[in-house]
C-alpha cells in the first residue's frame, strides 16, 4: 500500500463516512487472562465512544511506510487451508459473526503478544463502497464498482490514570482523585486484506508498530506466517555494517559523505513518488563505487552482503531507514560534531602540524554554549 491508498482507507473513519459494521473488543491483563469479552453493531455505540474509537483505527493506519506501517505479503503455503491468511480470509467473509473464529484471532494474539500491561483488542469489519476516479482525480461515488470488505484490528495498552489531586464539586473540596483504567492509543495493529490499486488484496496485509524498534517478529510470524521483516532501526544497524566491513580501514572522511550525498540525492529525486524508495543489493554497490571505494574494497561486498542479510538474498532496504536526513553526525572519543546533512561542505579534513584534524568554516556568527563569540583574531 502507498501513501495515497492509507489516506483513502482512513478518511472512512470519520462519522459522516464510516462504513464499520461490527465490532469486537477483547480486555486482557498483564497474565494474559481475558477479563472482558464484547461484540456489538458498530452503529449502536453511543456518538461521543464513538468518535473515541474512530480516533483510534485512525492512529492504527499512521506513521512512516517501512517505520510504522510495514506491508506483508503472504506466503503460497499461508494461502492454503490452515494457513494465516486463510484464516483471517475466513474470519473476514464471516463478519466477525461467528464467534469461535473470533476467539481463535484473540487466542493467538494472547499467545504471541509480548507486552507486560494489560491491553484490549479491538476488531473491527467494515466494507468500503470504492468511488470511481475521473480523469481530474475527483471521486464519483455513482461510477462505484467495487467494495472494499475488510477487518481492521487494534491493540491498546490499558494503563492506571496518574494519581493526583482533583475537585470534589458534590463536597467543594480537593481530594486524592479517583484513579481508573484507561485505553490508549494503539501500539499495535493489522489491516487484511491490504488495499492496492484502490481495491483488495487478499494476498497482503498491512501491520502498524507504533515503536519501529519494537516490531515483535514472532508476533507478526504468528498473524502473518512468513518471515518477518527487519525493523528499521535493524535496517540501519545492517547498512553500516555492511559499509564499515567493505570499507574497512581505509575509510575516509570524504569517502562517507559522498556516498551520504548520493543517498540523500537518491531519495531527493524520488520524493513524489507514492511508493517508498528501497535500496537493493546493486543499488547500495553502486553507491559504495560511486563514493571512491577502492576495487580492491568491492571485491568483498558480496561476502559482506551476505553475512548481513543473508546467503543468496537480494533484501531491499528502505531509503528513509538507512538514510540521515536530519543530521550528519561526526564524533570522535571526545568530541561530537552535528552538522546541516546539507551544508556538510562546511567541513573537511586536513593535516596540520602532521595531526589529522578536522576543520569547520564559519563565518562571523559563532555561539558557544548560547553565547556569540568572535571568530576573527588581531594578531
Amino acid at each position: 500500500m502507498n501513501k495515497t491508498e492509507i489516506v483513502e482507507i482512513k478518511k472512512q473513519f470519520a462519522p459522516d463516512r464510516c462504513t464499520i459494521d461490527r465490532i469486537c473488543g477483547c480486555y486482557v491483563d498483564h497474565e494474559k487472562n481475558k477479563l472482558m469479552v464484547d461484540k456489538r453493531a458498530f452503529g449502536s455505540i453511543p456518538e461521543e465512544e464513538m468518535y473515541k474509537y474512530l480516533d483510534i483505527f485512525k492512529h492504527t493506519l499512521t506513521g512512516t511506510i517501512g517505520k510504522n506501517l510495514i506491508p506483508l505479503e503472504f506466503p503460497m503455503d499461508q494461502e492454503e487451508e490452515g494457513g494465516t491468511q486463510n484464516f483471517l480470509l475466513a474470519l473476514r467473509d464471516t463478519h466477525l459473526e461467528d464467534d469461535s473464529l473470533v476467539d481463535e484471532f484473540y487466542d493467538r494474539v494472547i499467545a504471541n503478544y509480548v507486552n507486560a500491561e494489560n491491553y484490549y483488542i479491538i476488531l473491527v469489519h467494515a466494507m468500503y463502497d470504492i468511488p470511481g476516479v475521473t480523469s481530474d482525480h475527483i471521486e464519483n461515488d455513482d461510477a462505484s464498482t467495487d467494495v472494499y470488505d475488510y477487518i481492521l484490528c487494534s491493540i491498546c495498552p490499558v494503563k492506571l490514570s496518574k494519581a493526583g489531586l482533583g475537585y470534589n464539586e458534590t463536597d467543594n473540596r480537593i481530594e486524592d482523585r479517583f484513579r481508573d483504567w484507561v485505553v490508549d492509543a494503539p501500539s499495535k495493529g493489522m489491516l487484511f486484506p491490504a488495499f492496492i490499486d484502490r481495491n483488495t488484496d487478499i494476498h497482503n496485509m498491512l501491520y502498524f508498530t507504533k515503536k519501529p524498534e519494537d516490531l515483535q517478529p514472532e508476533f507478526i510470524t504468528a498473524l502473518f506466517g512468513g518471515r518477518p521483516p527487519m525493523s528499521a532501526p535493524d535496517q540501519k544497524d545492517t547498512f553500516n555494517a555492511i559499509i564499515t566491513d567493505t570499507i574497512g580501514e581505509e575509510g575516509s572522511y570524504d569517502t562517507i559523505k559522498t556516498l551520504h550525498e548520493n543517498l540523500e540525492q537518491m531519495i531527493e529525486d524520488h520524493a513524489e513518488d507514492q511508493t517508498p524508495l528501497t535500496i537493493g543489493k546493486e543499488d547500495l554497490r553502486s553507491l559504495l563505487q560511486d563514493a571512491g571505494v577502492p576495487e580492491q574494497n568491492m571485491e568483498r561486498f558480496n561476502k559482506n552482503y551476505e553475512n548481513c542479510v543473508g546467503e543468496n538474498e537480494d533484501y531491499p532496504l528502505l531509503a528513509s531507514n538507512i538514510a540521515n536526513d536530519k543530521k550528519f553526525r561526526i564524533e570522535t572519543p571526545d568530541v561530537e560534531i552535528k552538522v546541516n546533512p546539507e551544508r556538510t561542505d562546511l567541513v573537511e579534513t586536513r593535516i596540520i602540524d602532521g595531526r589529522q584534524c578536522i576543520v569547520i568554516k564559519v563565518d562571523d556568527h559563532v555561539e558557544v554554549n548560547g553565547i556569540n563569540v568572535r571568530t576573527i583574531f588581531n594578531d
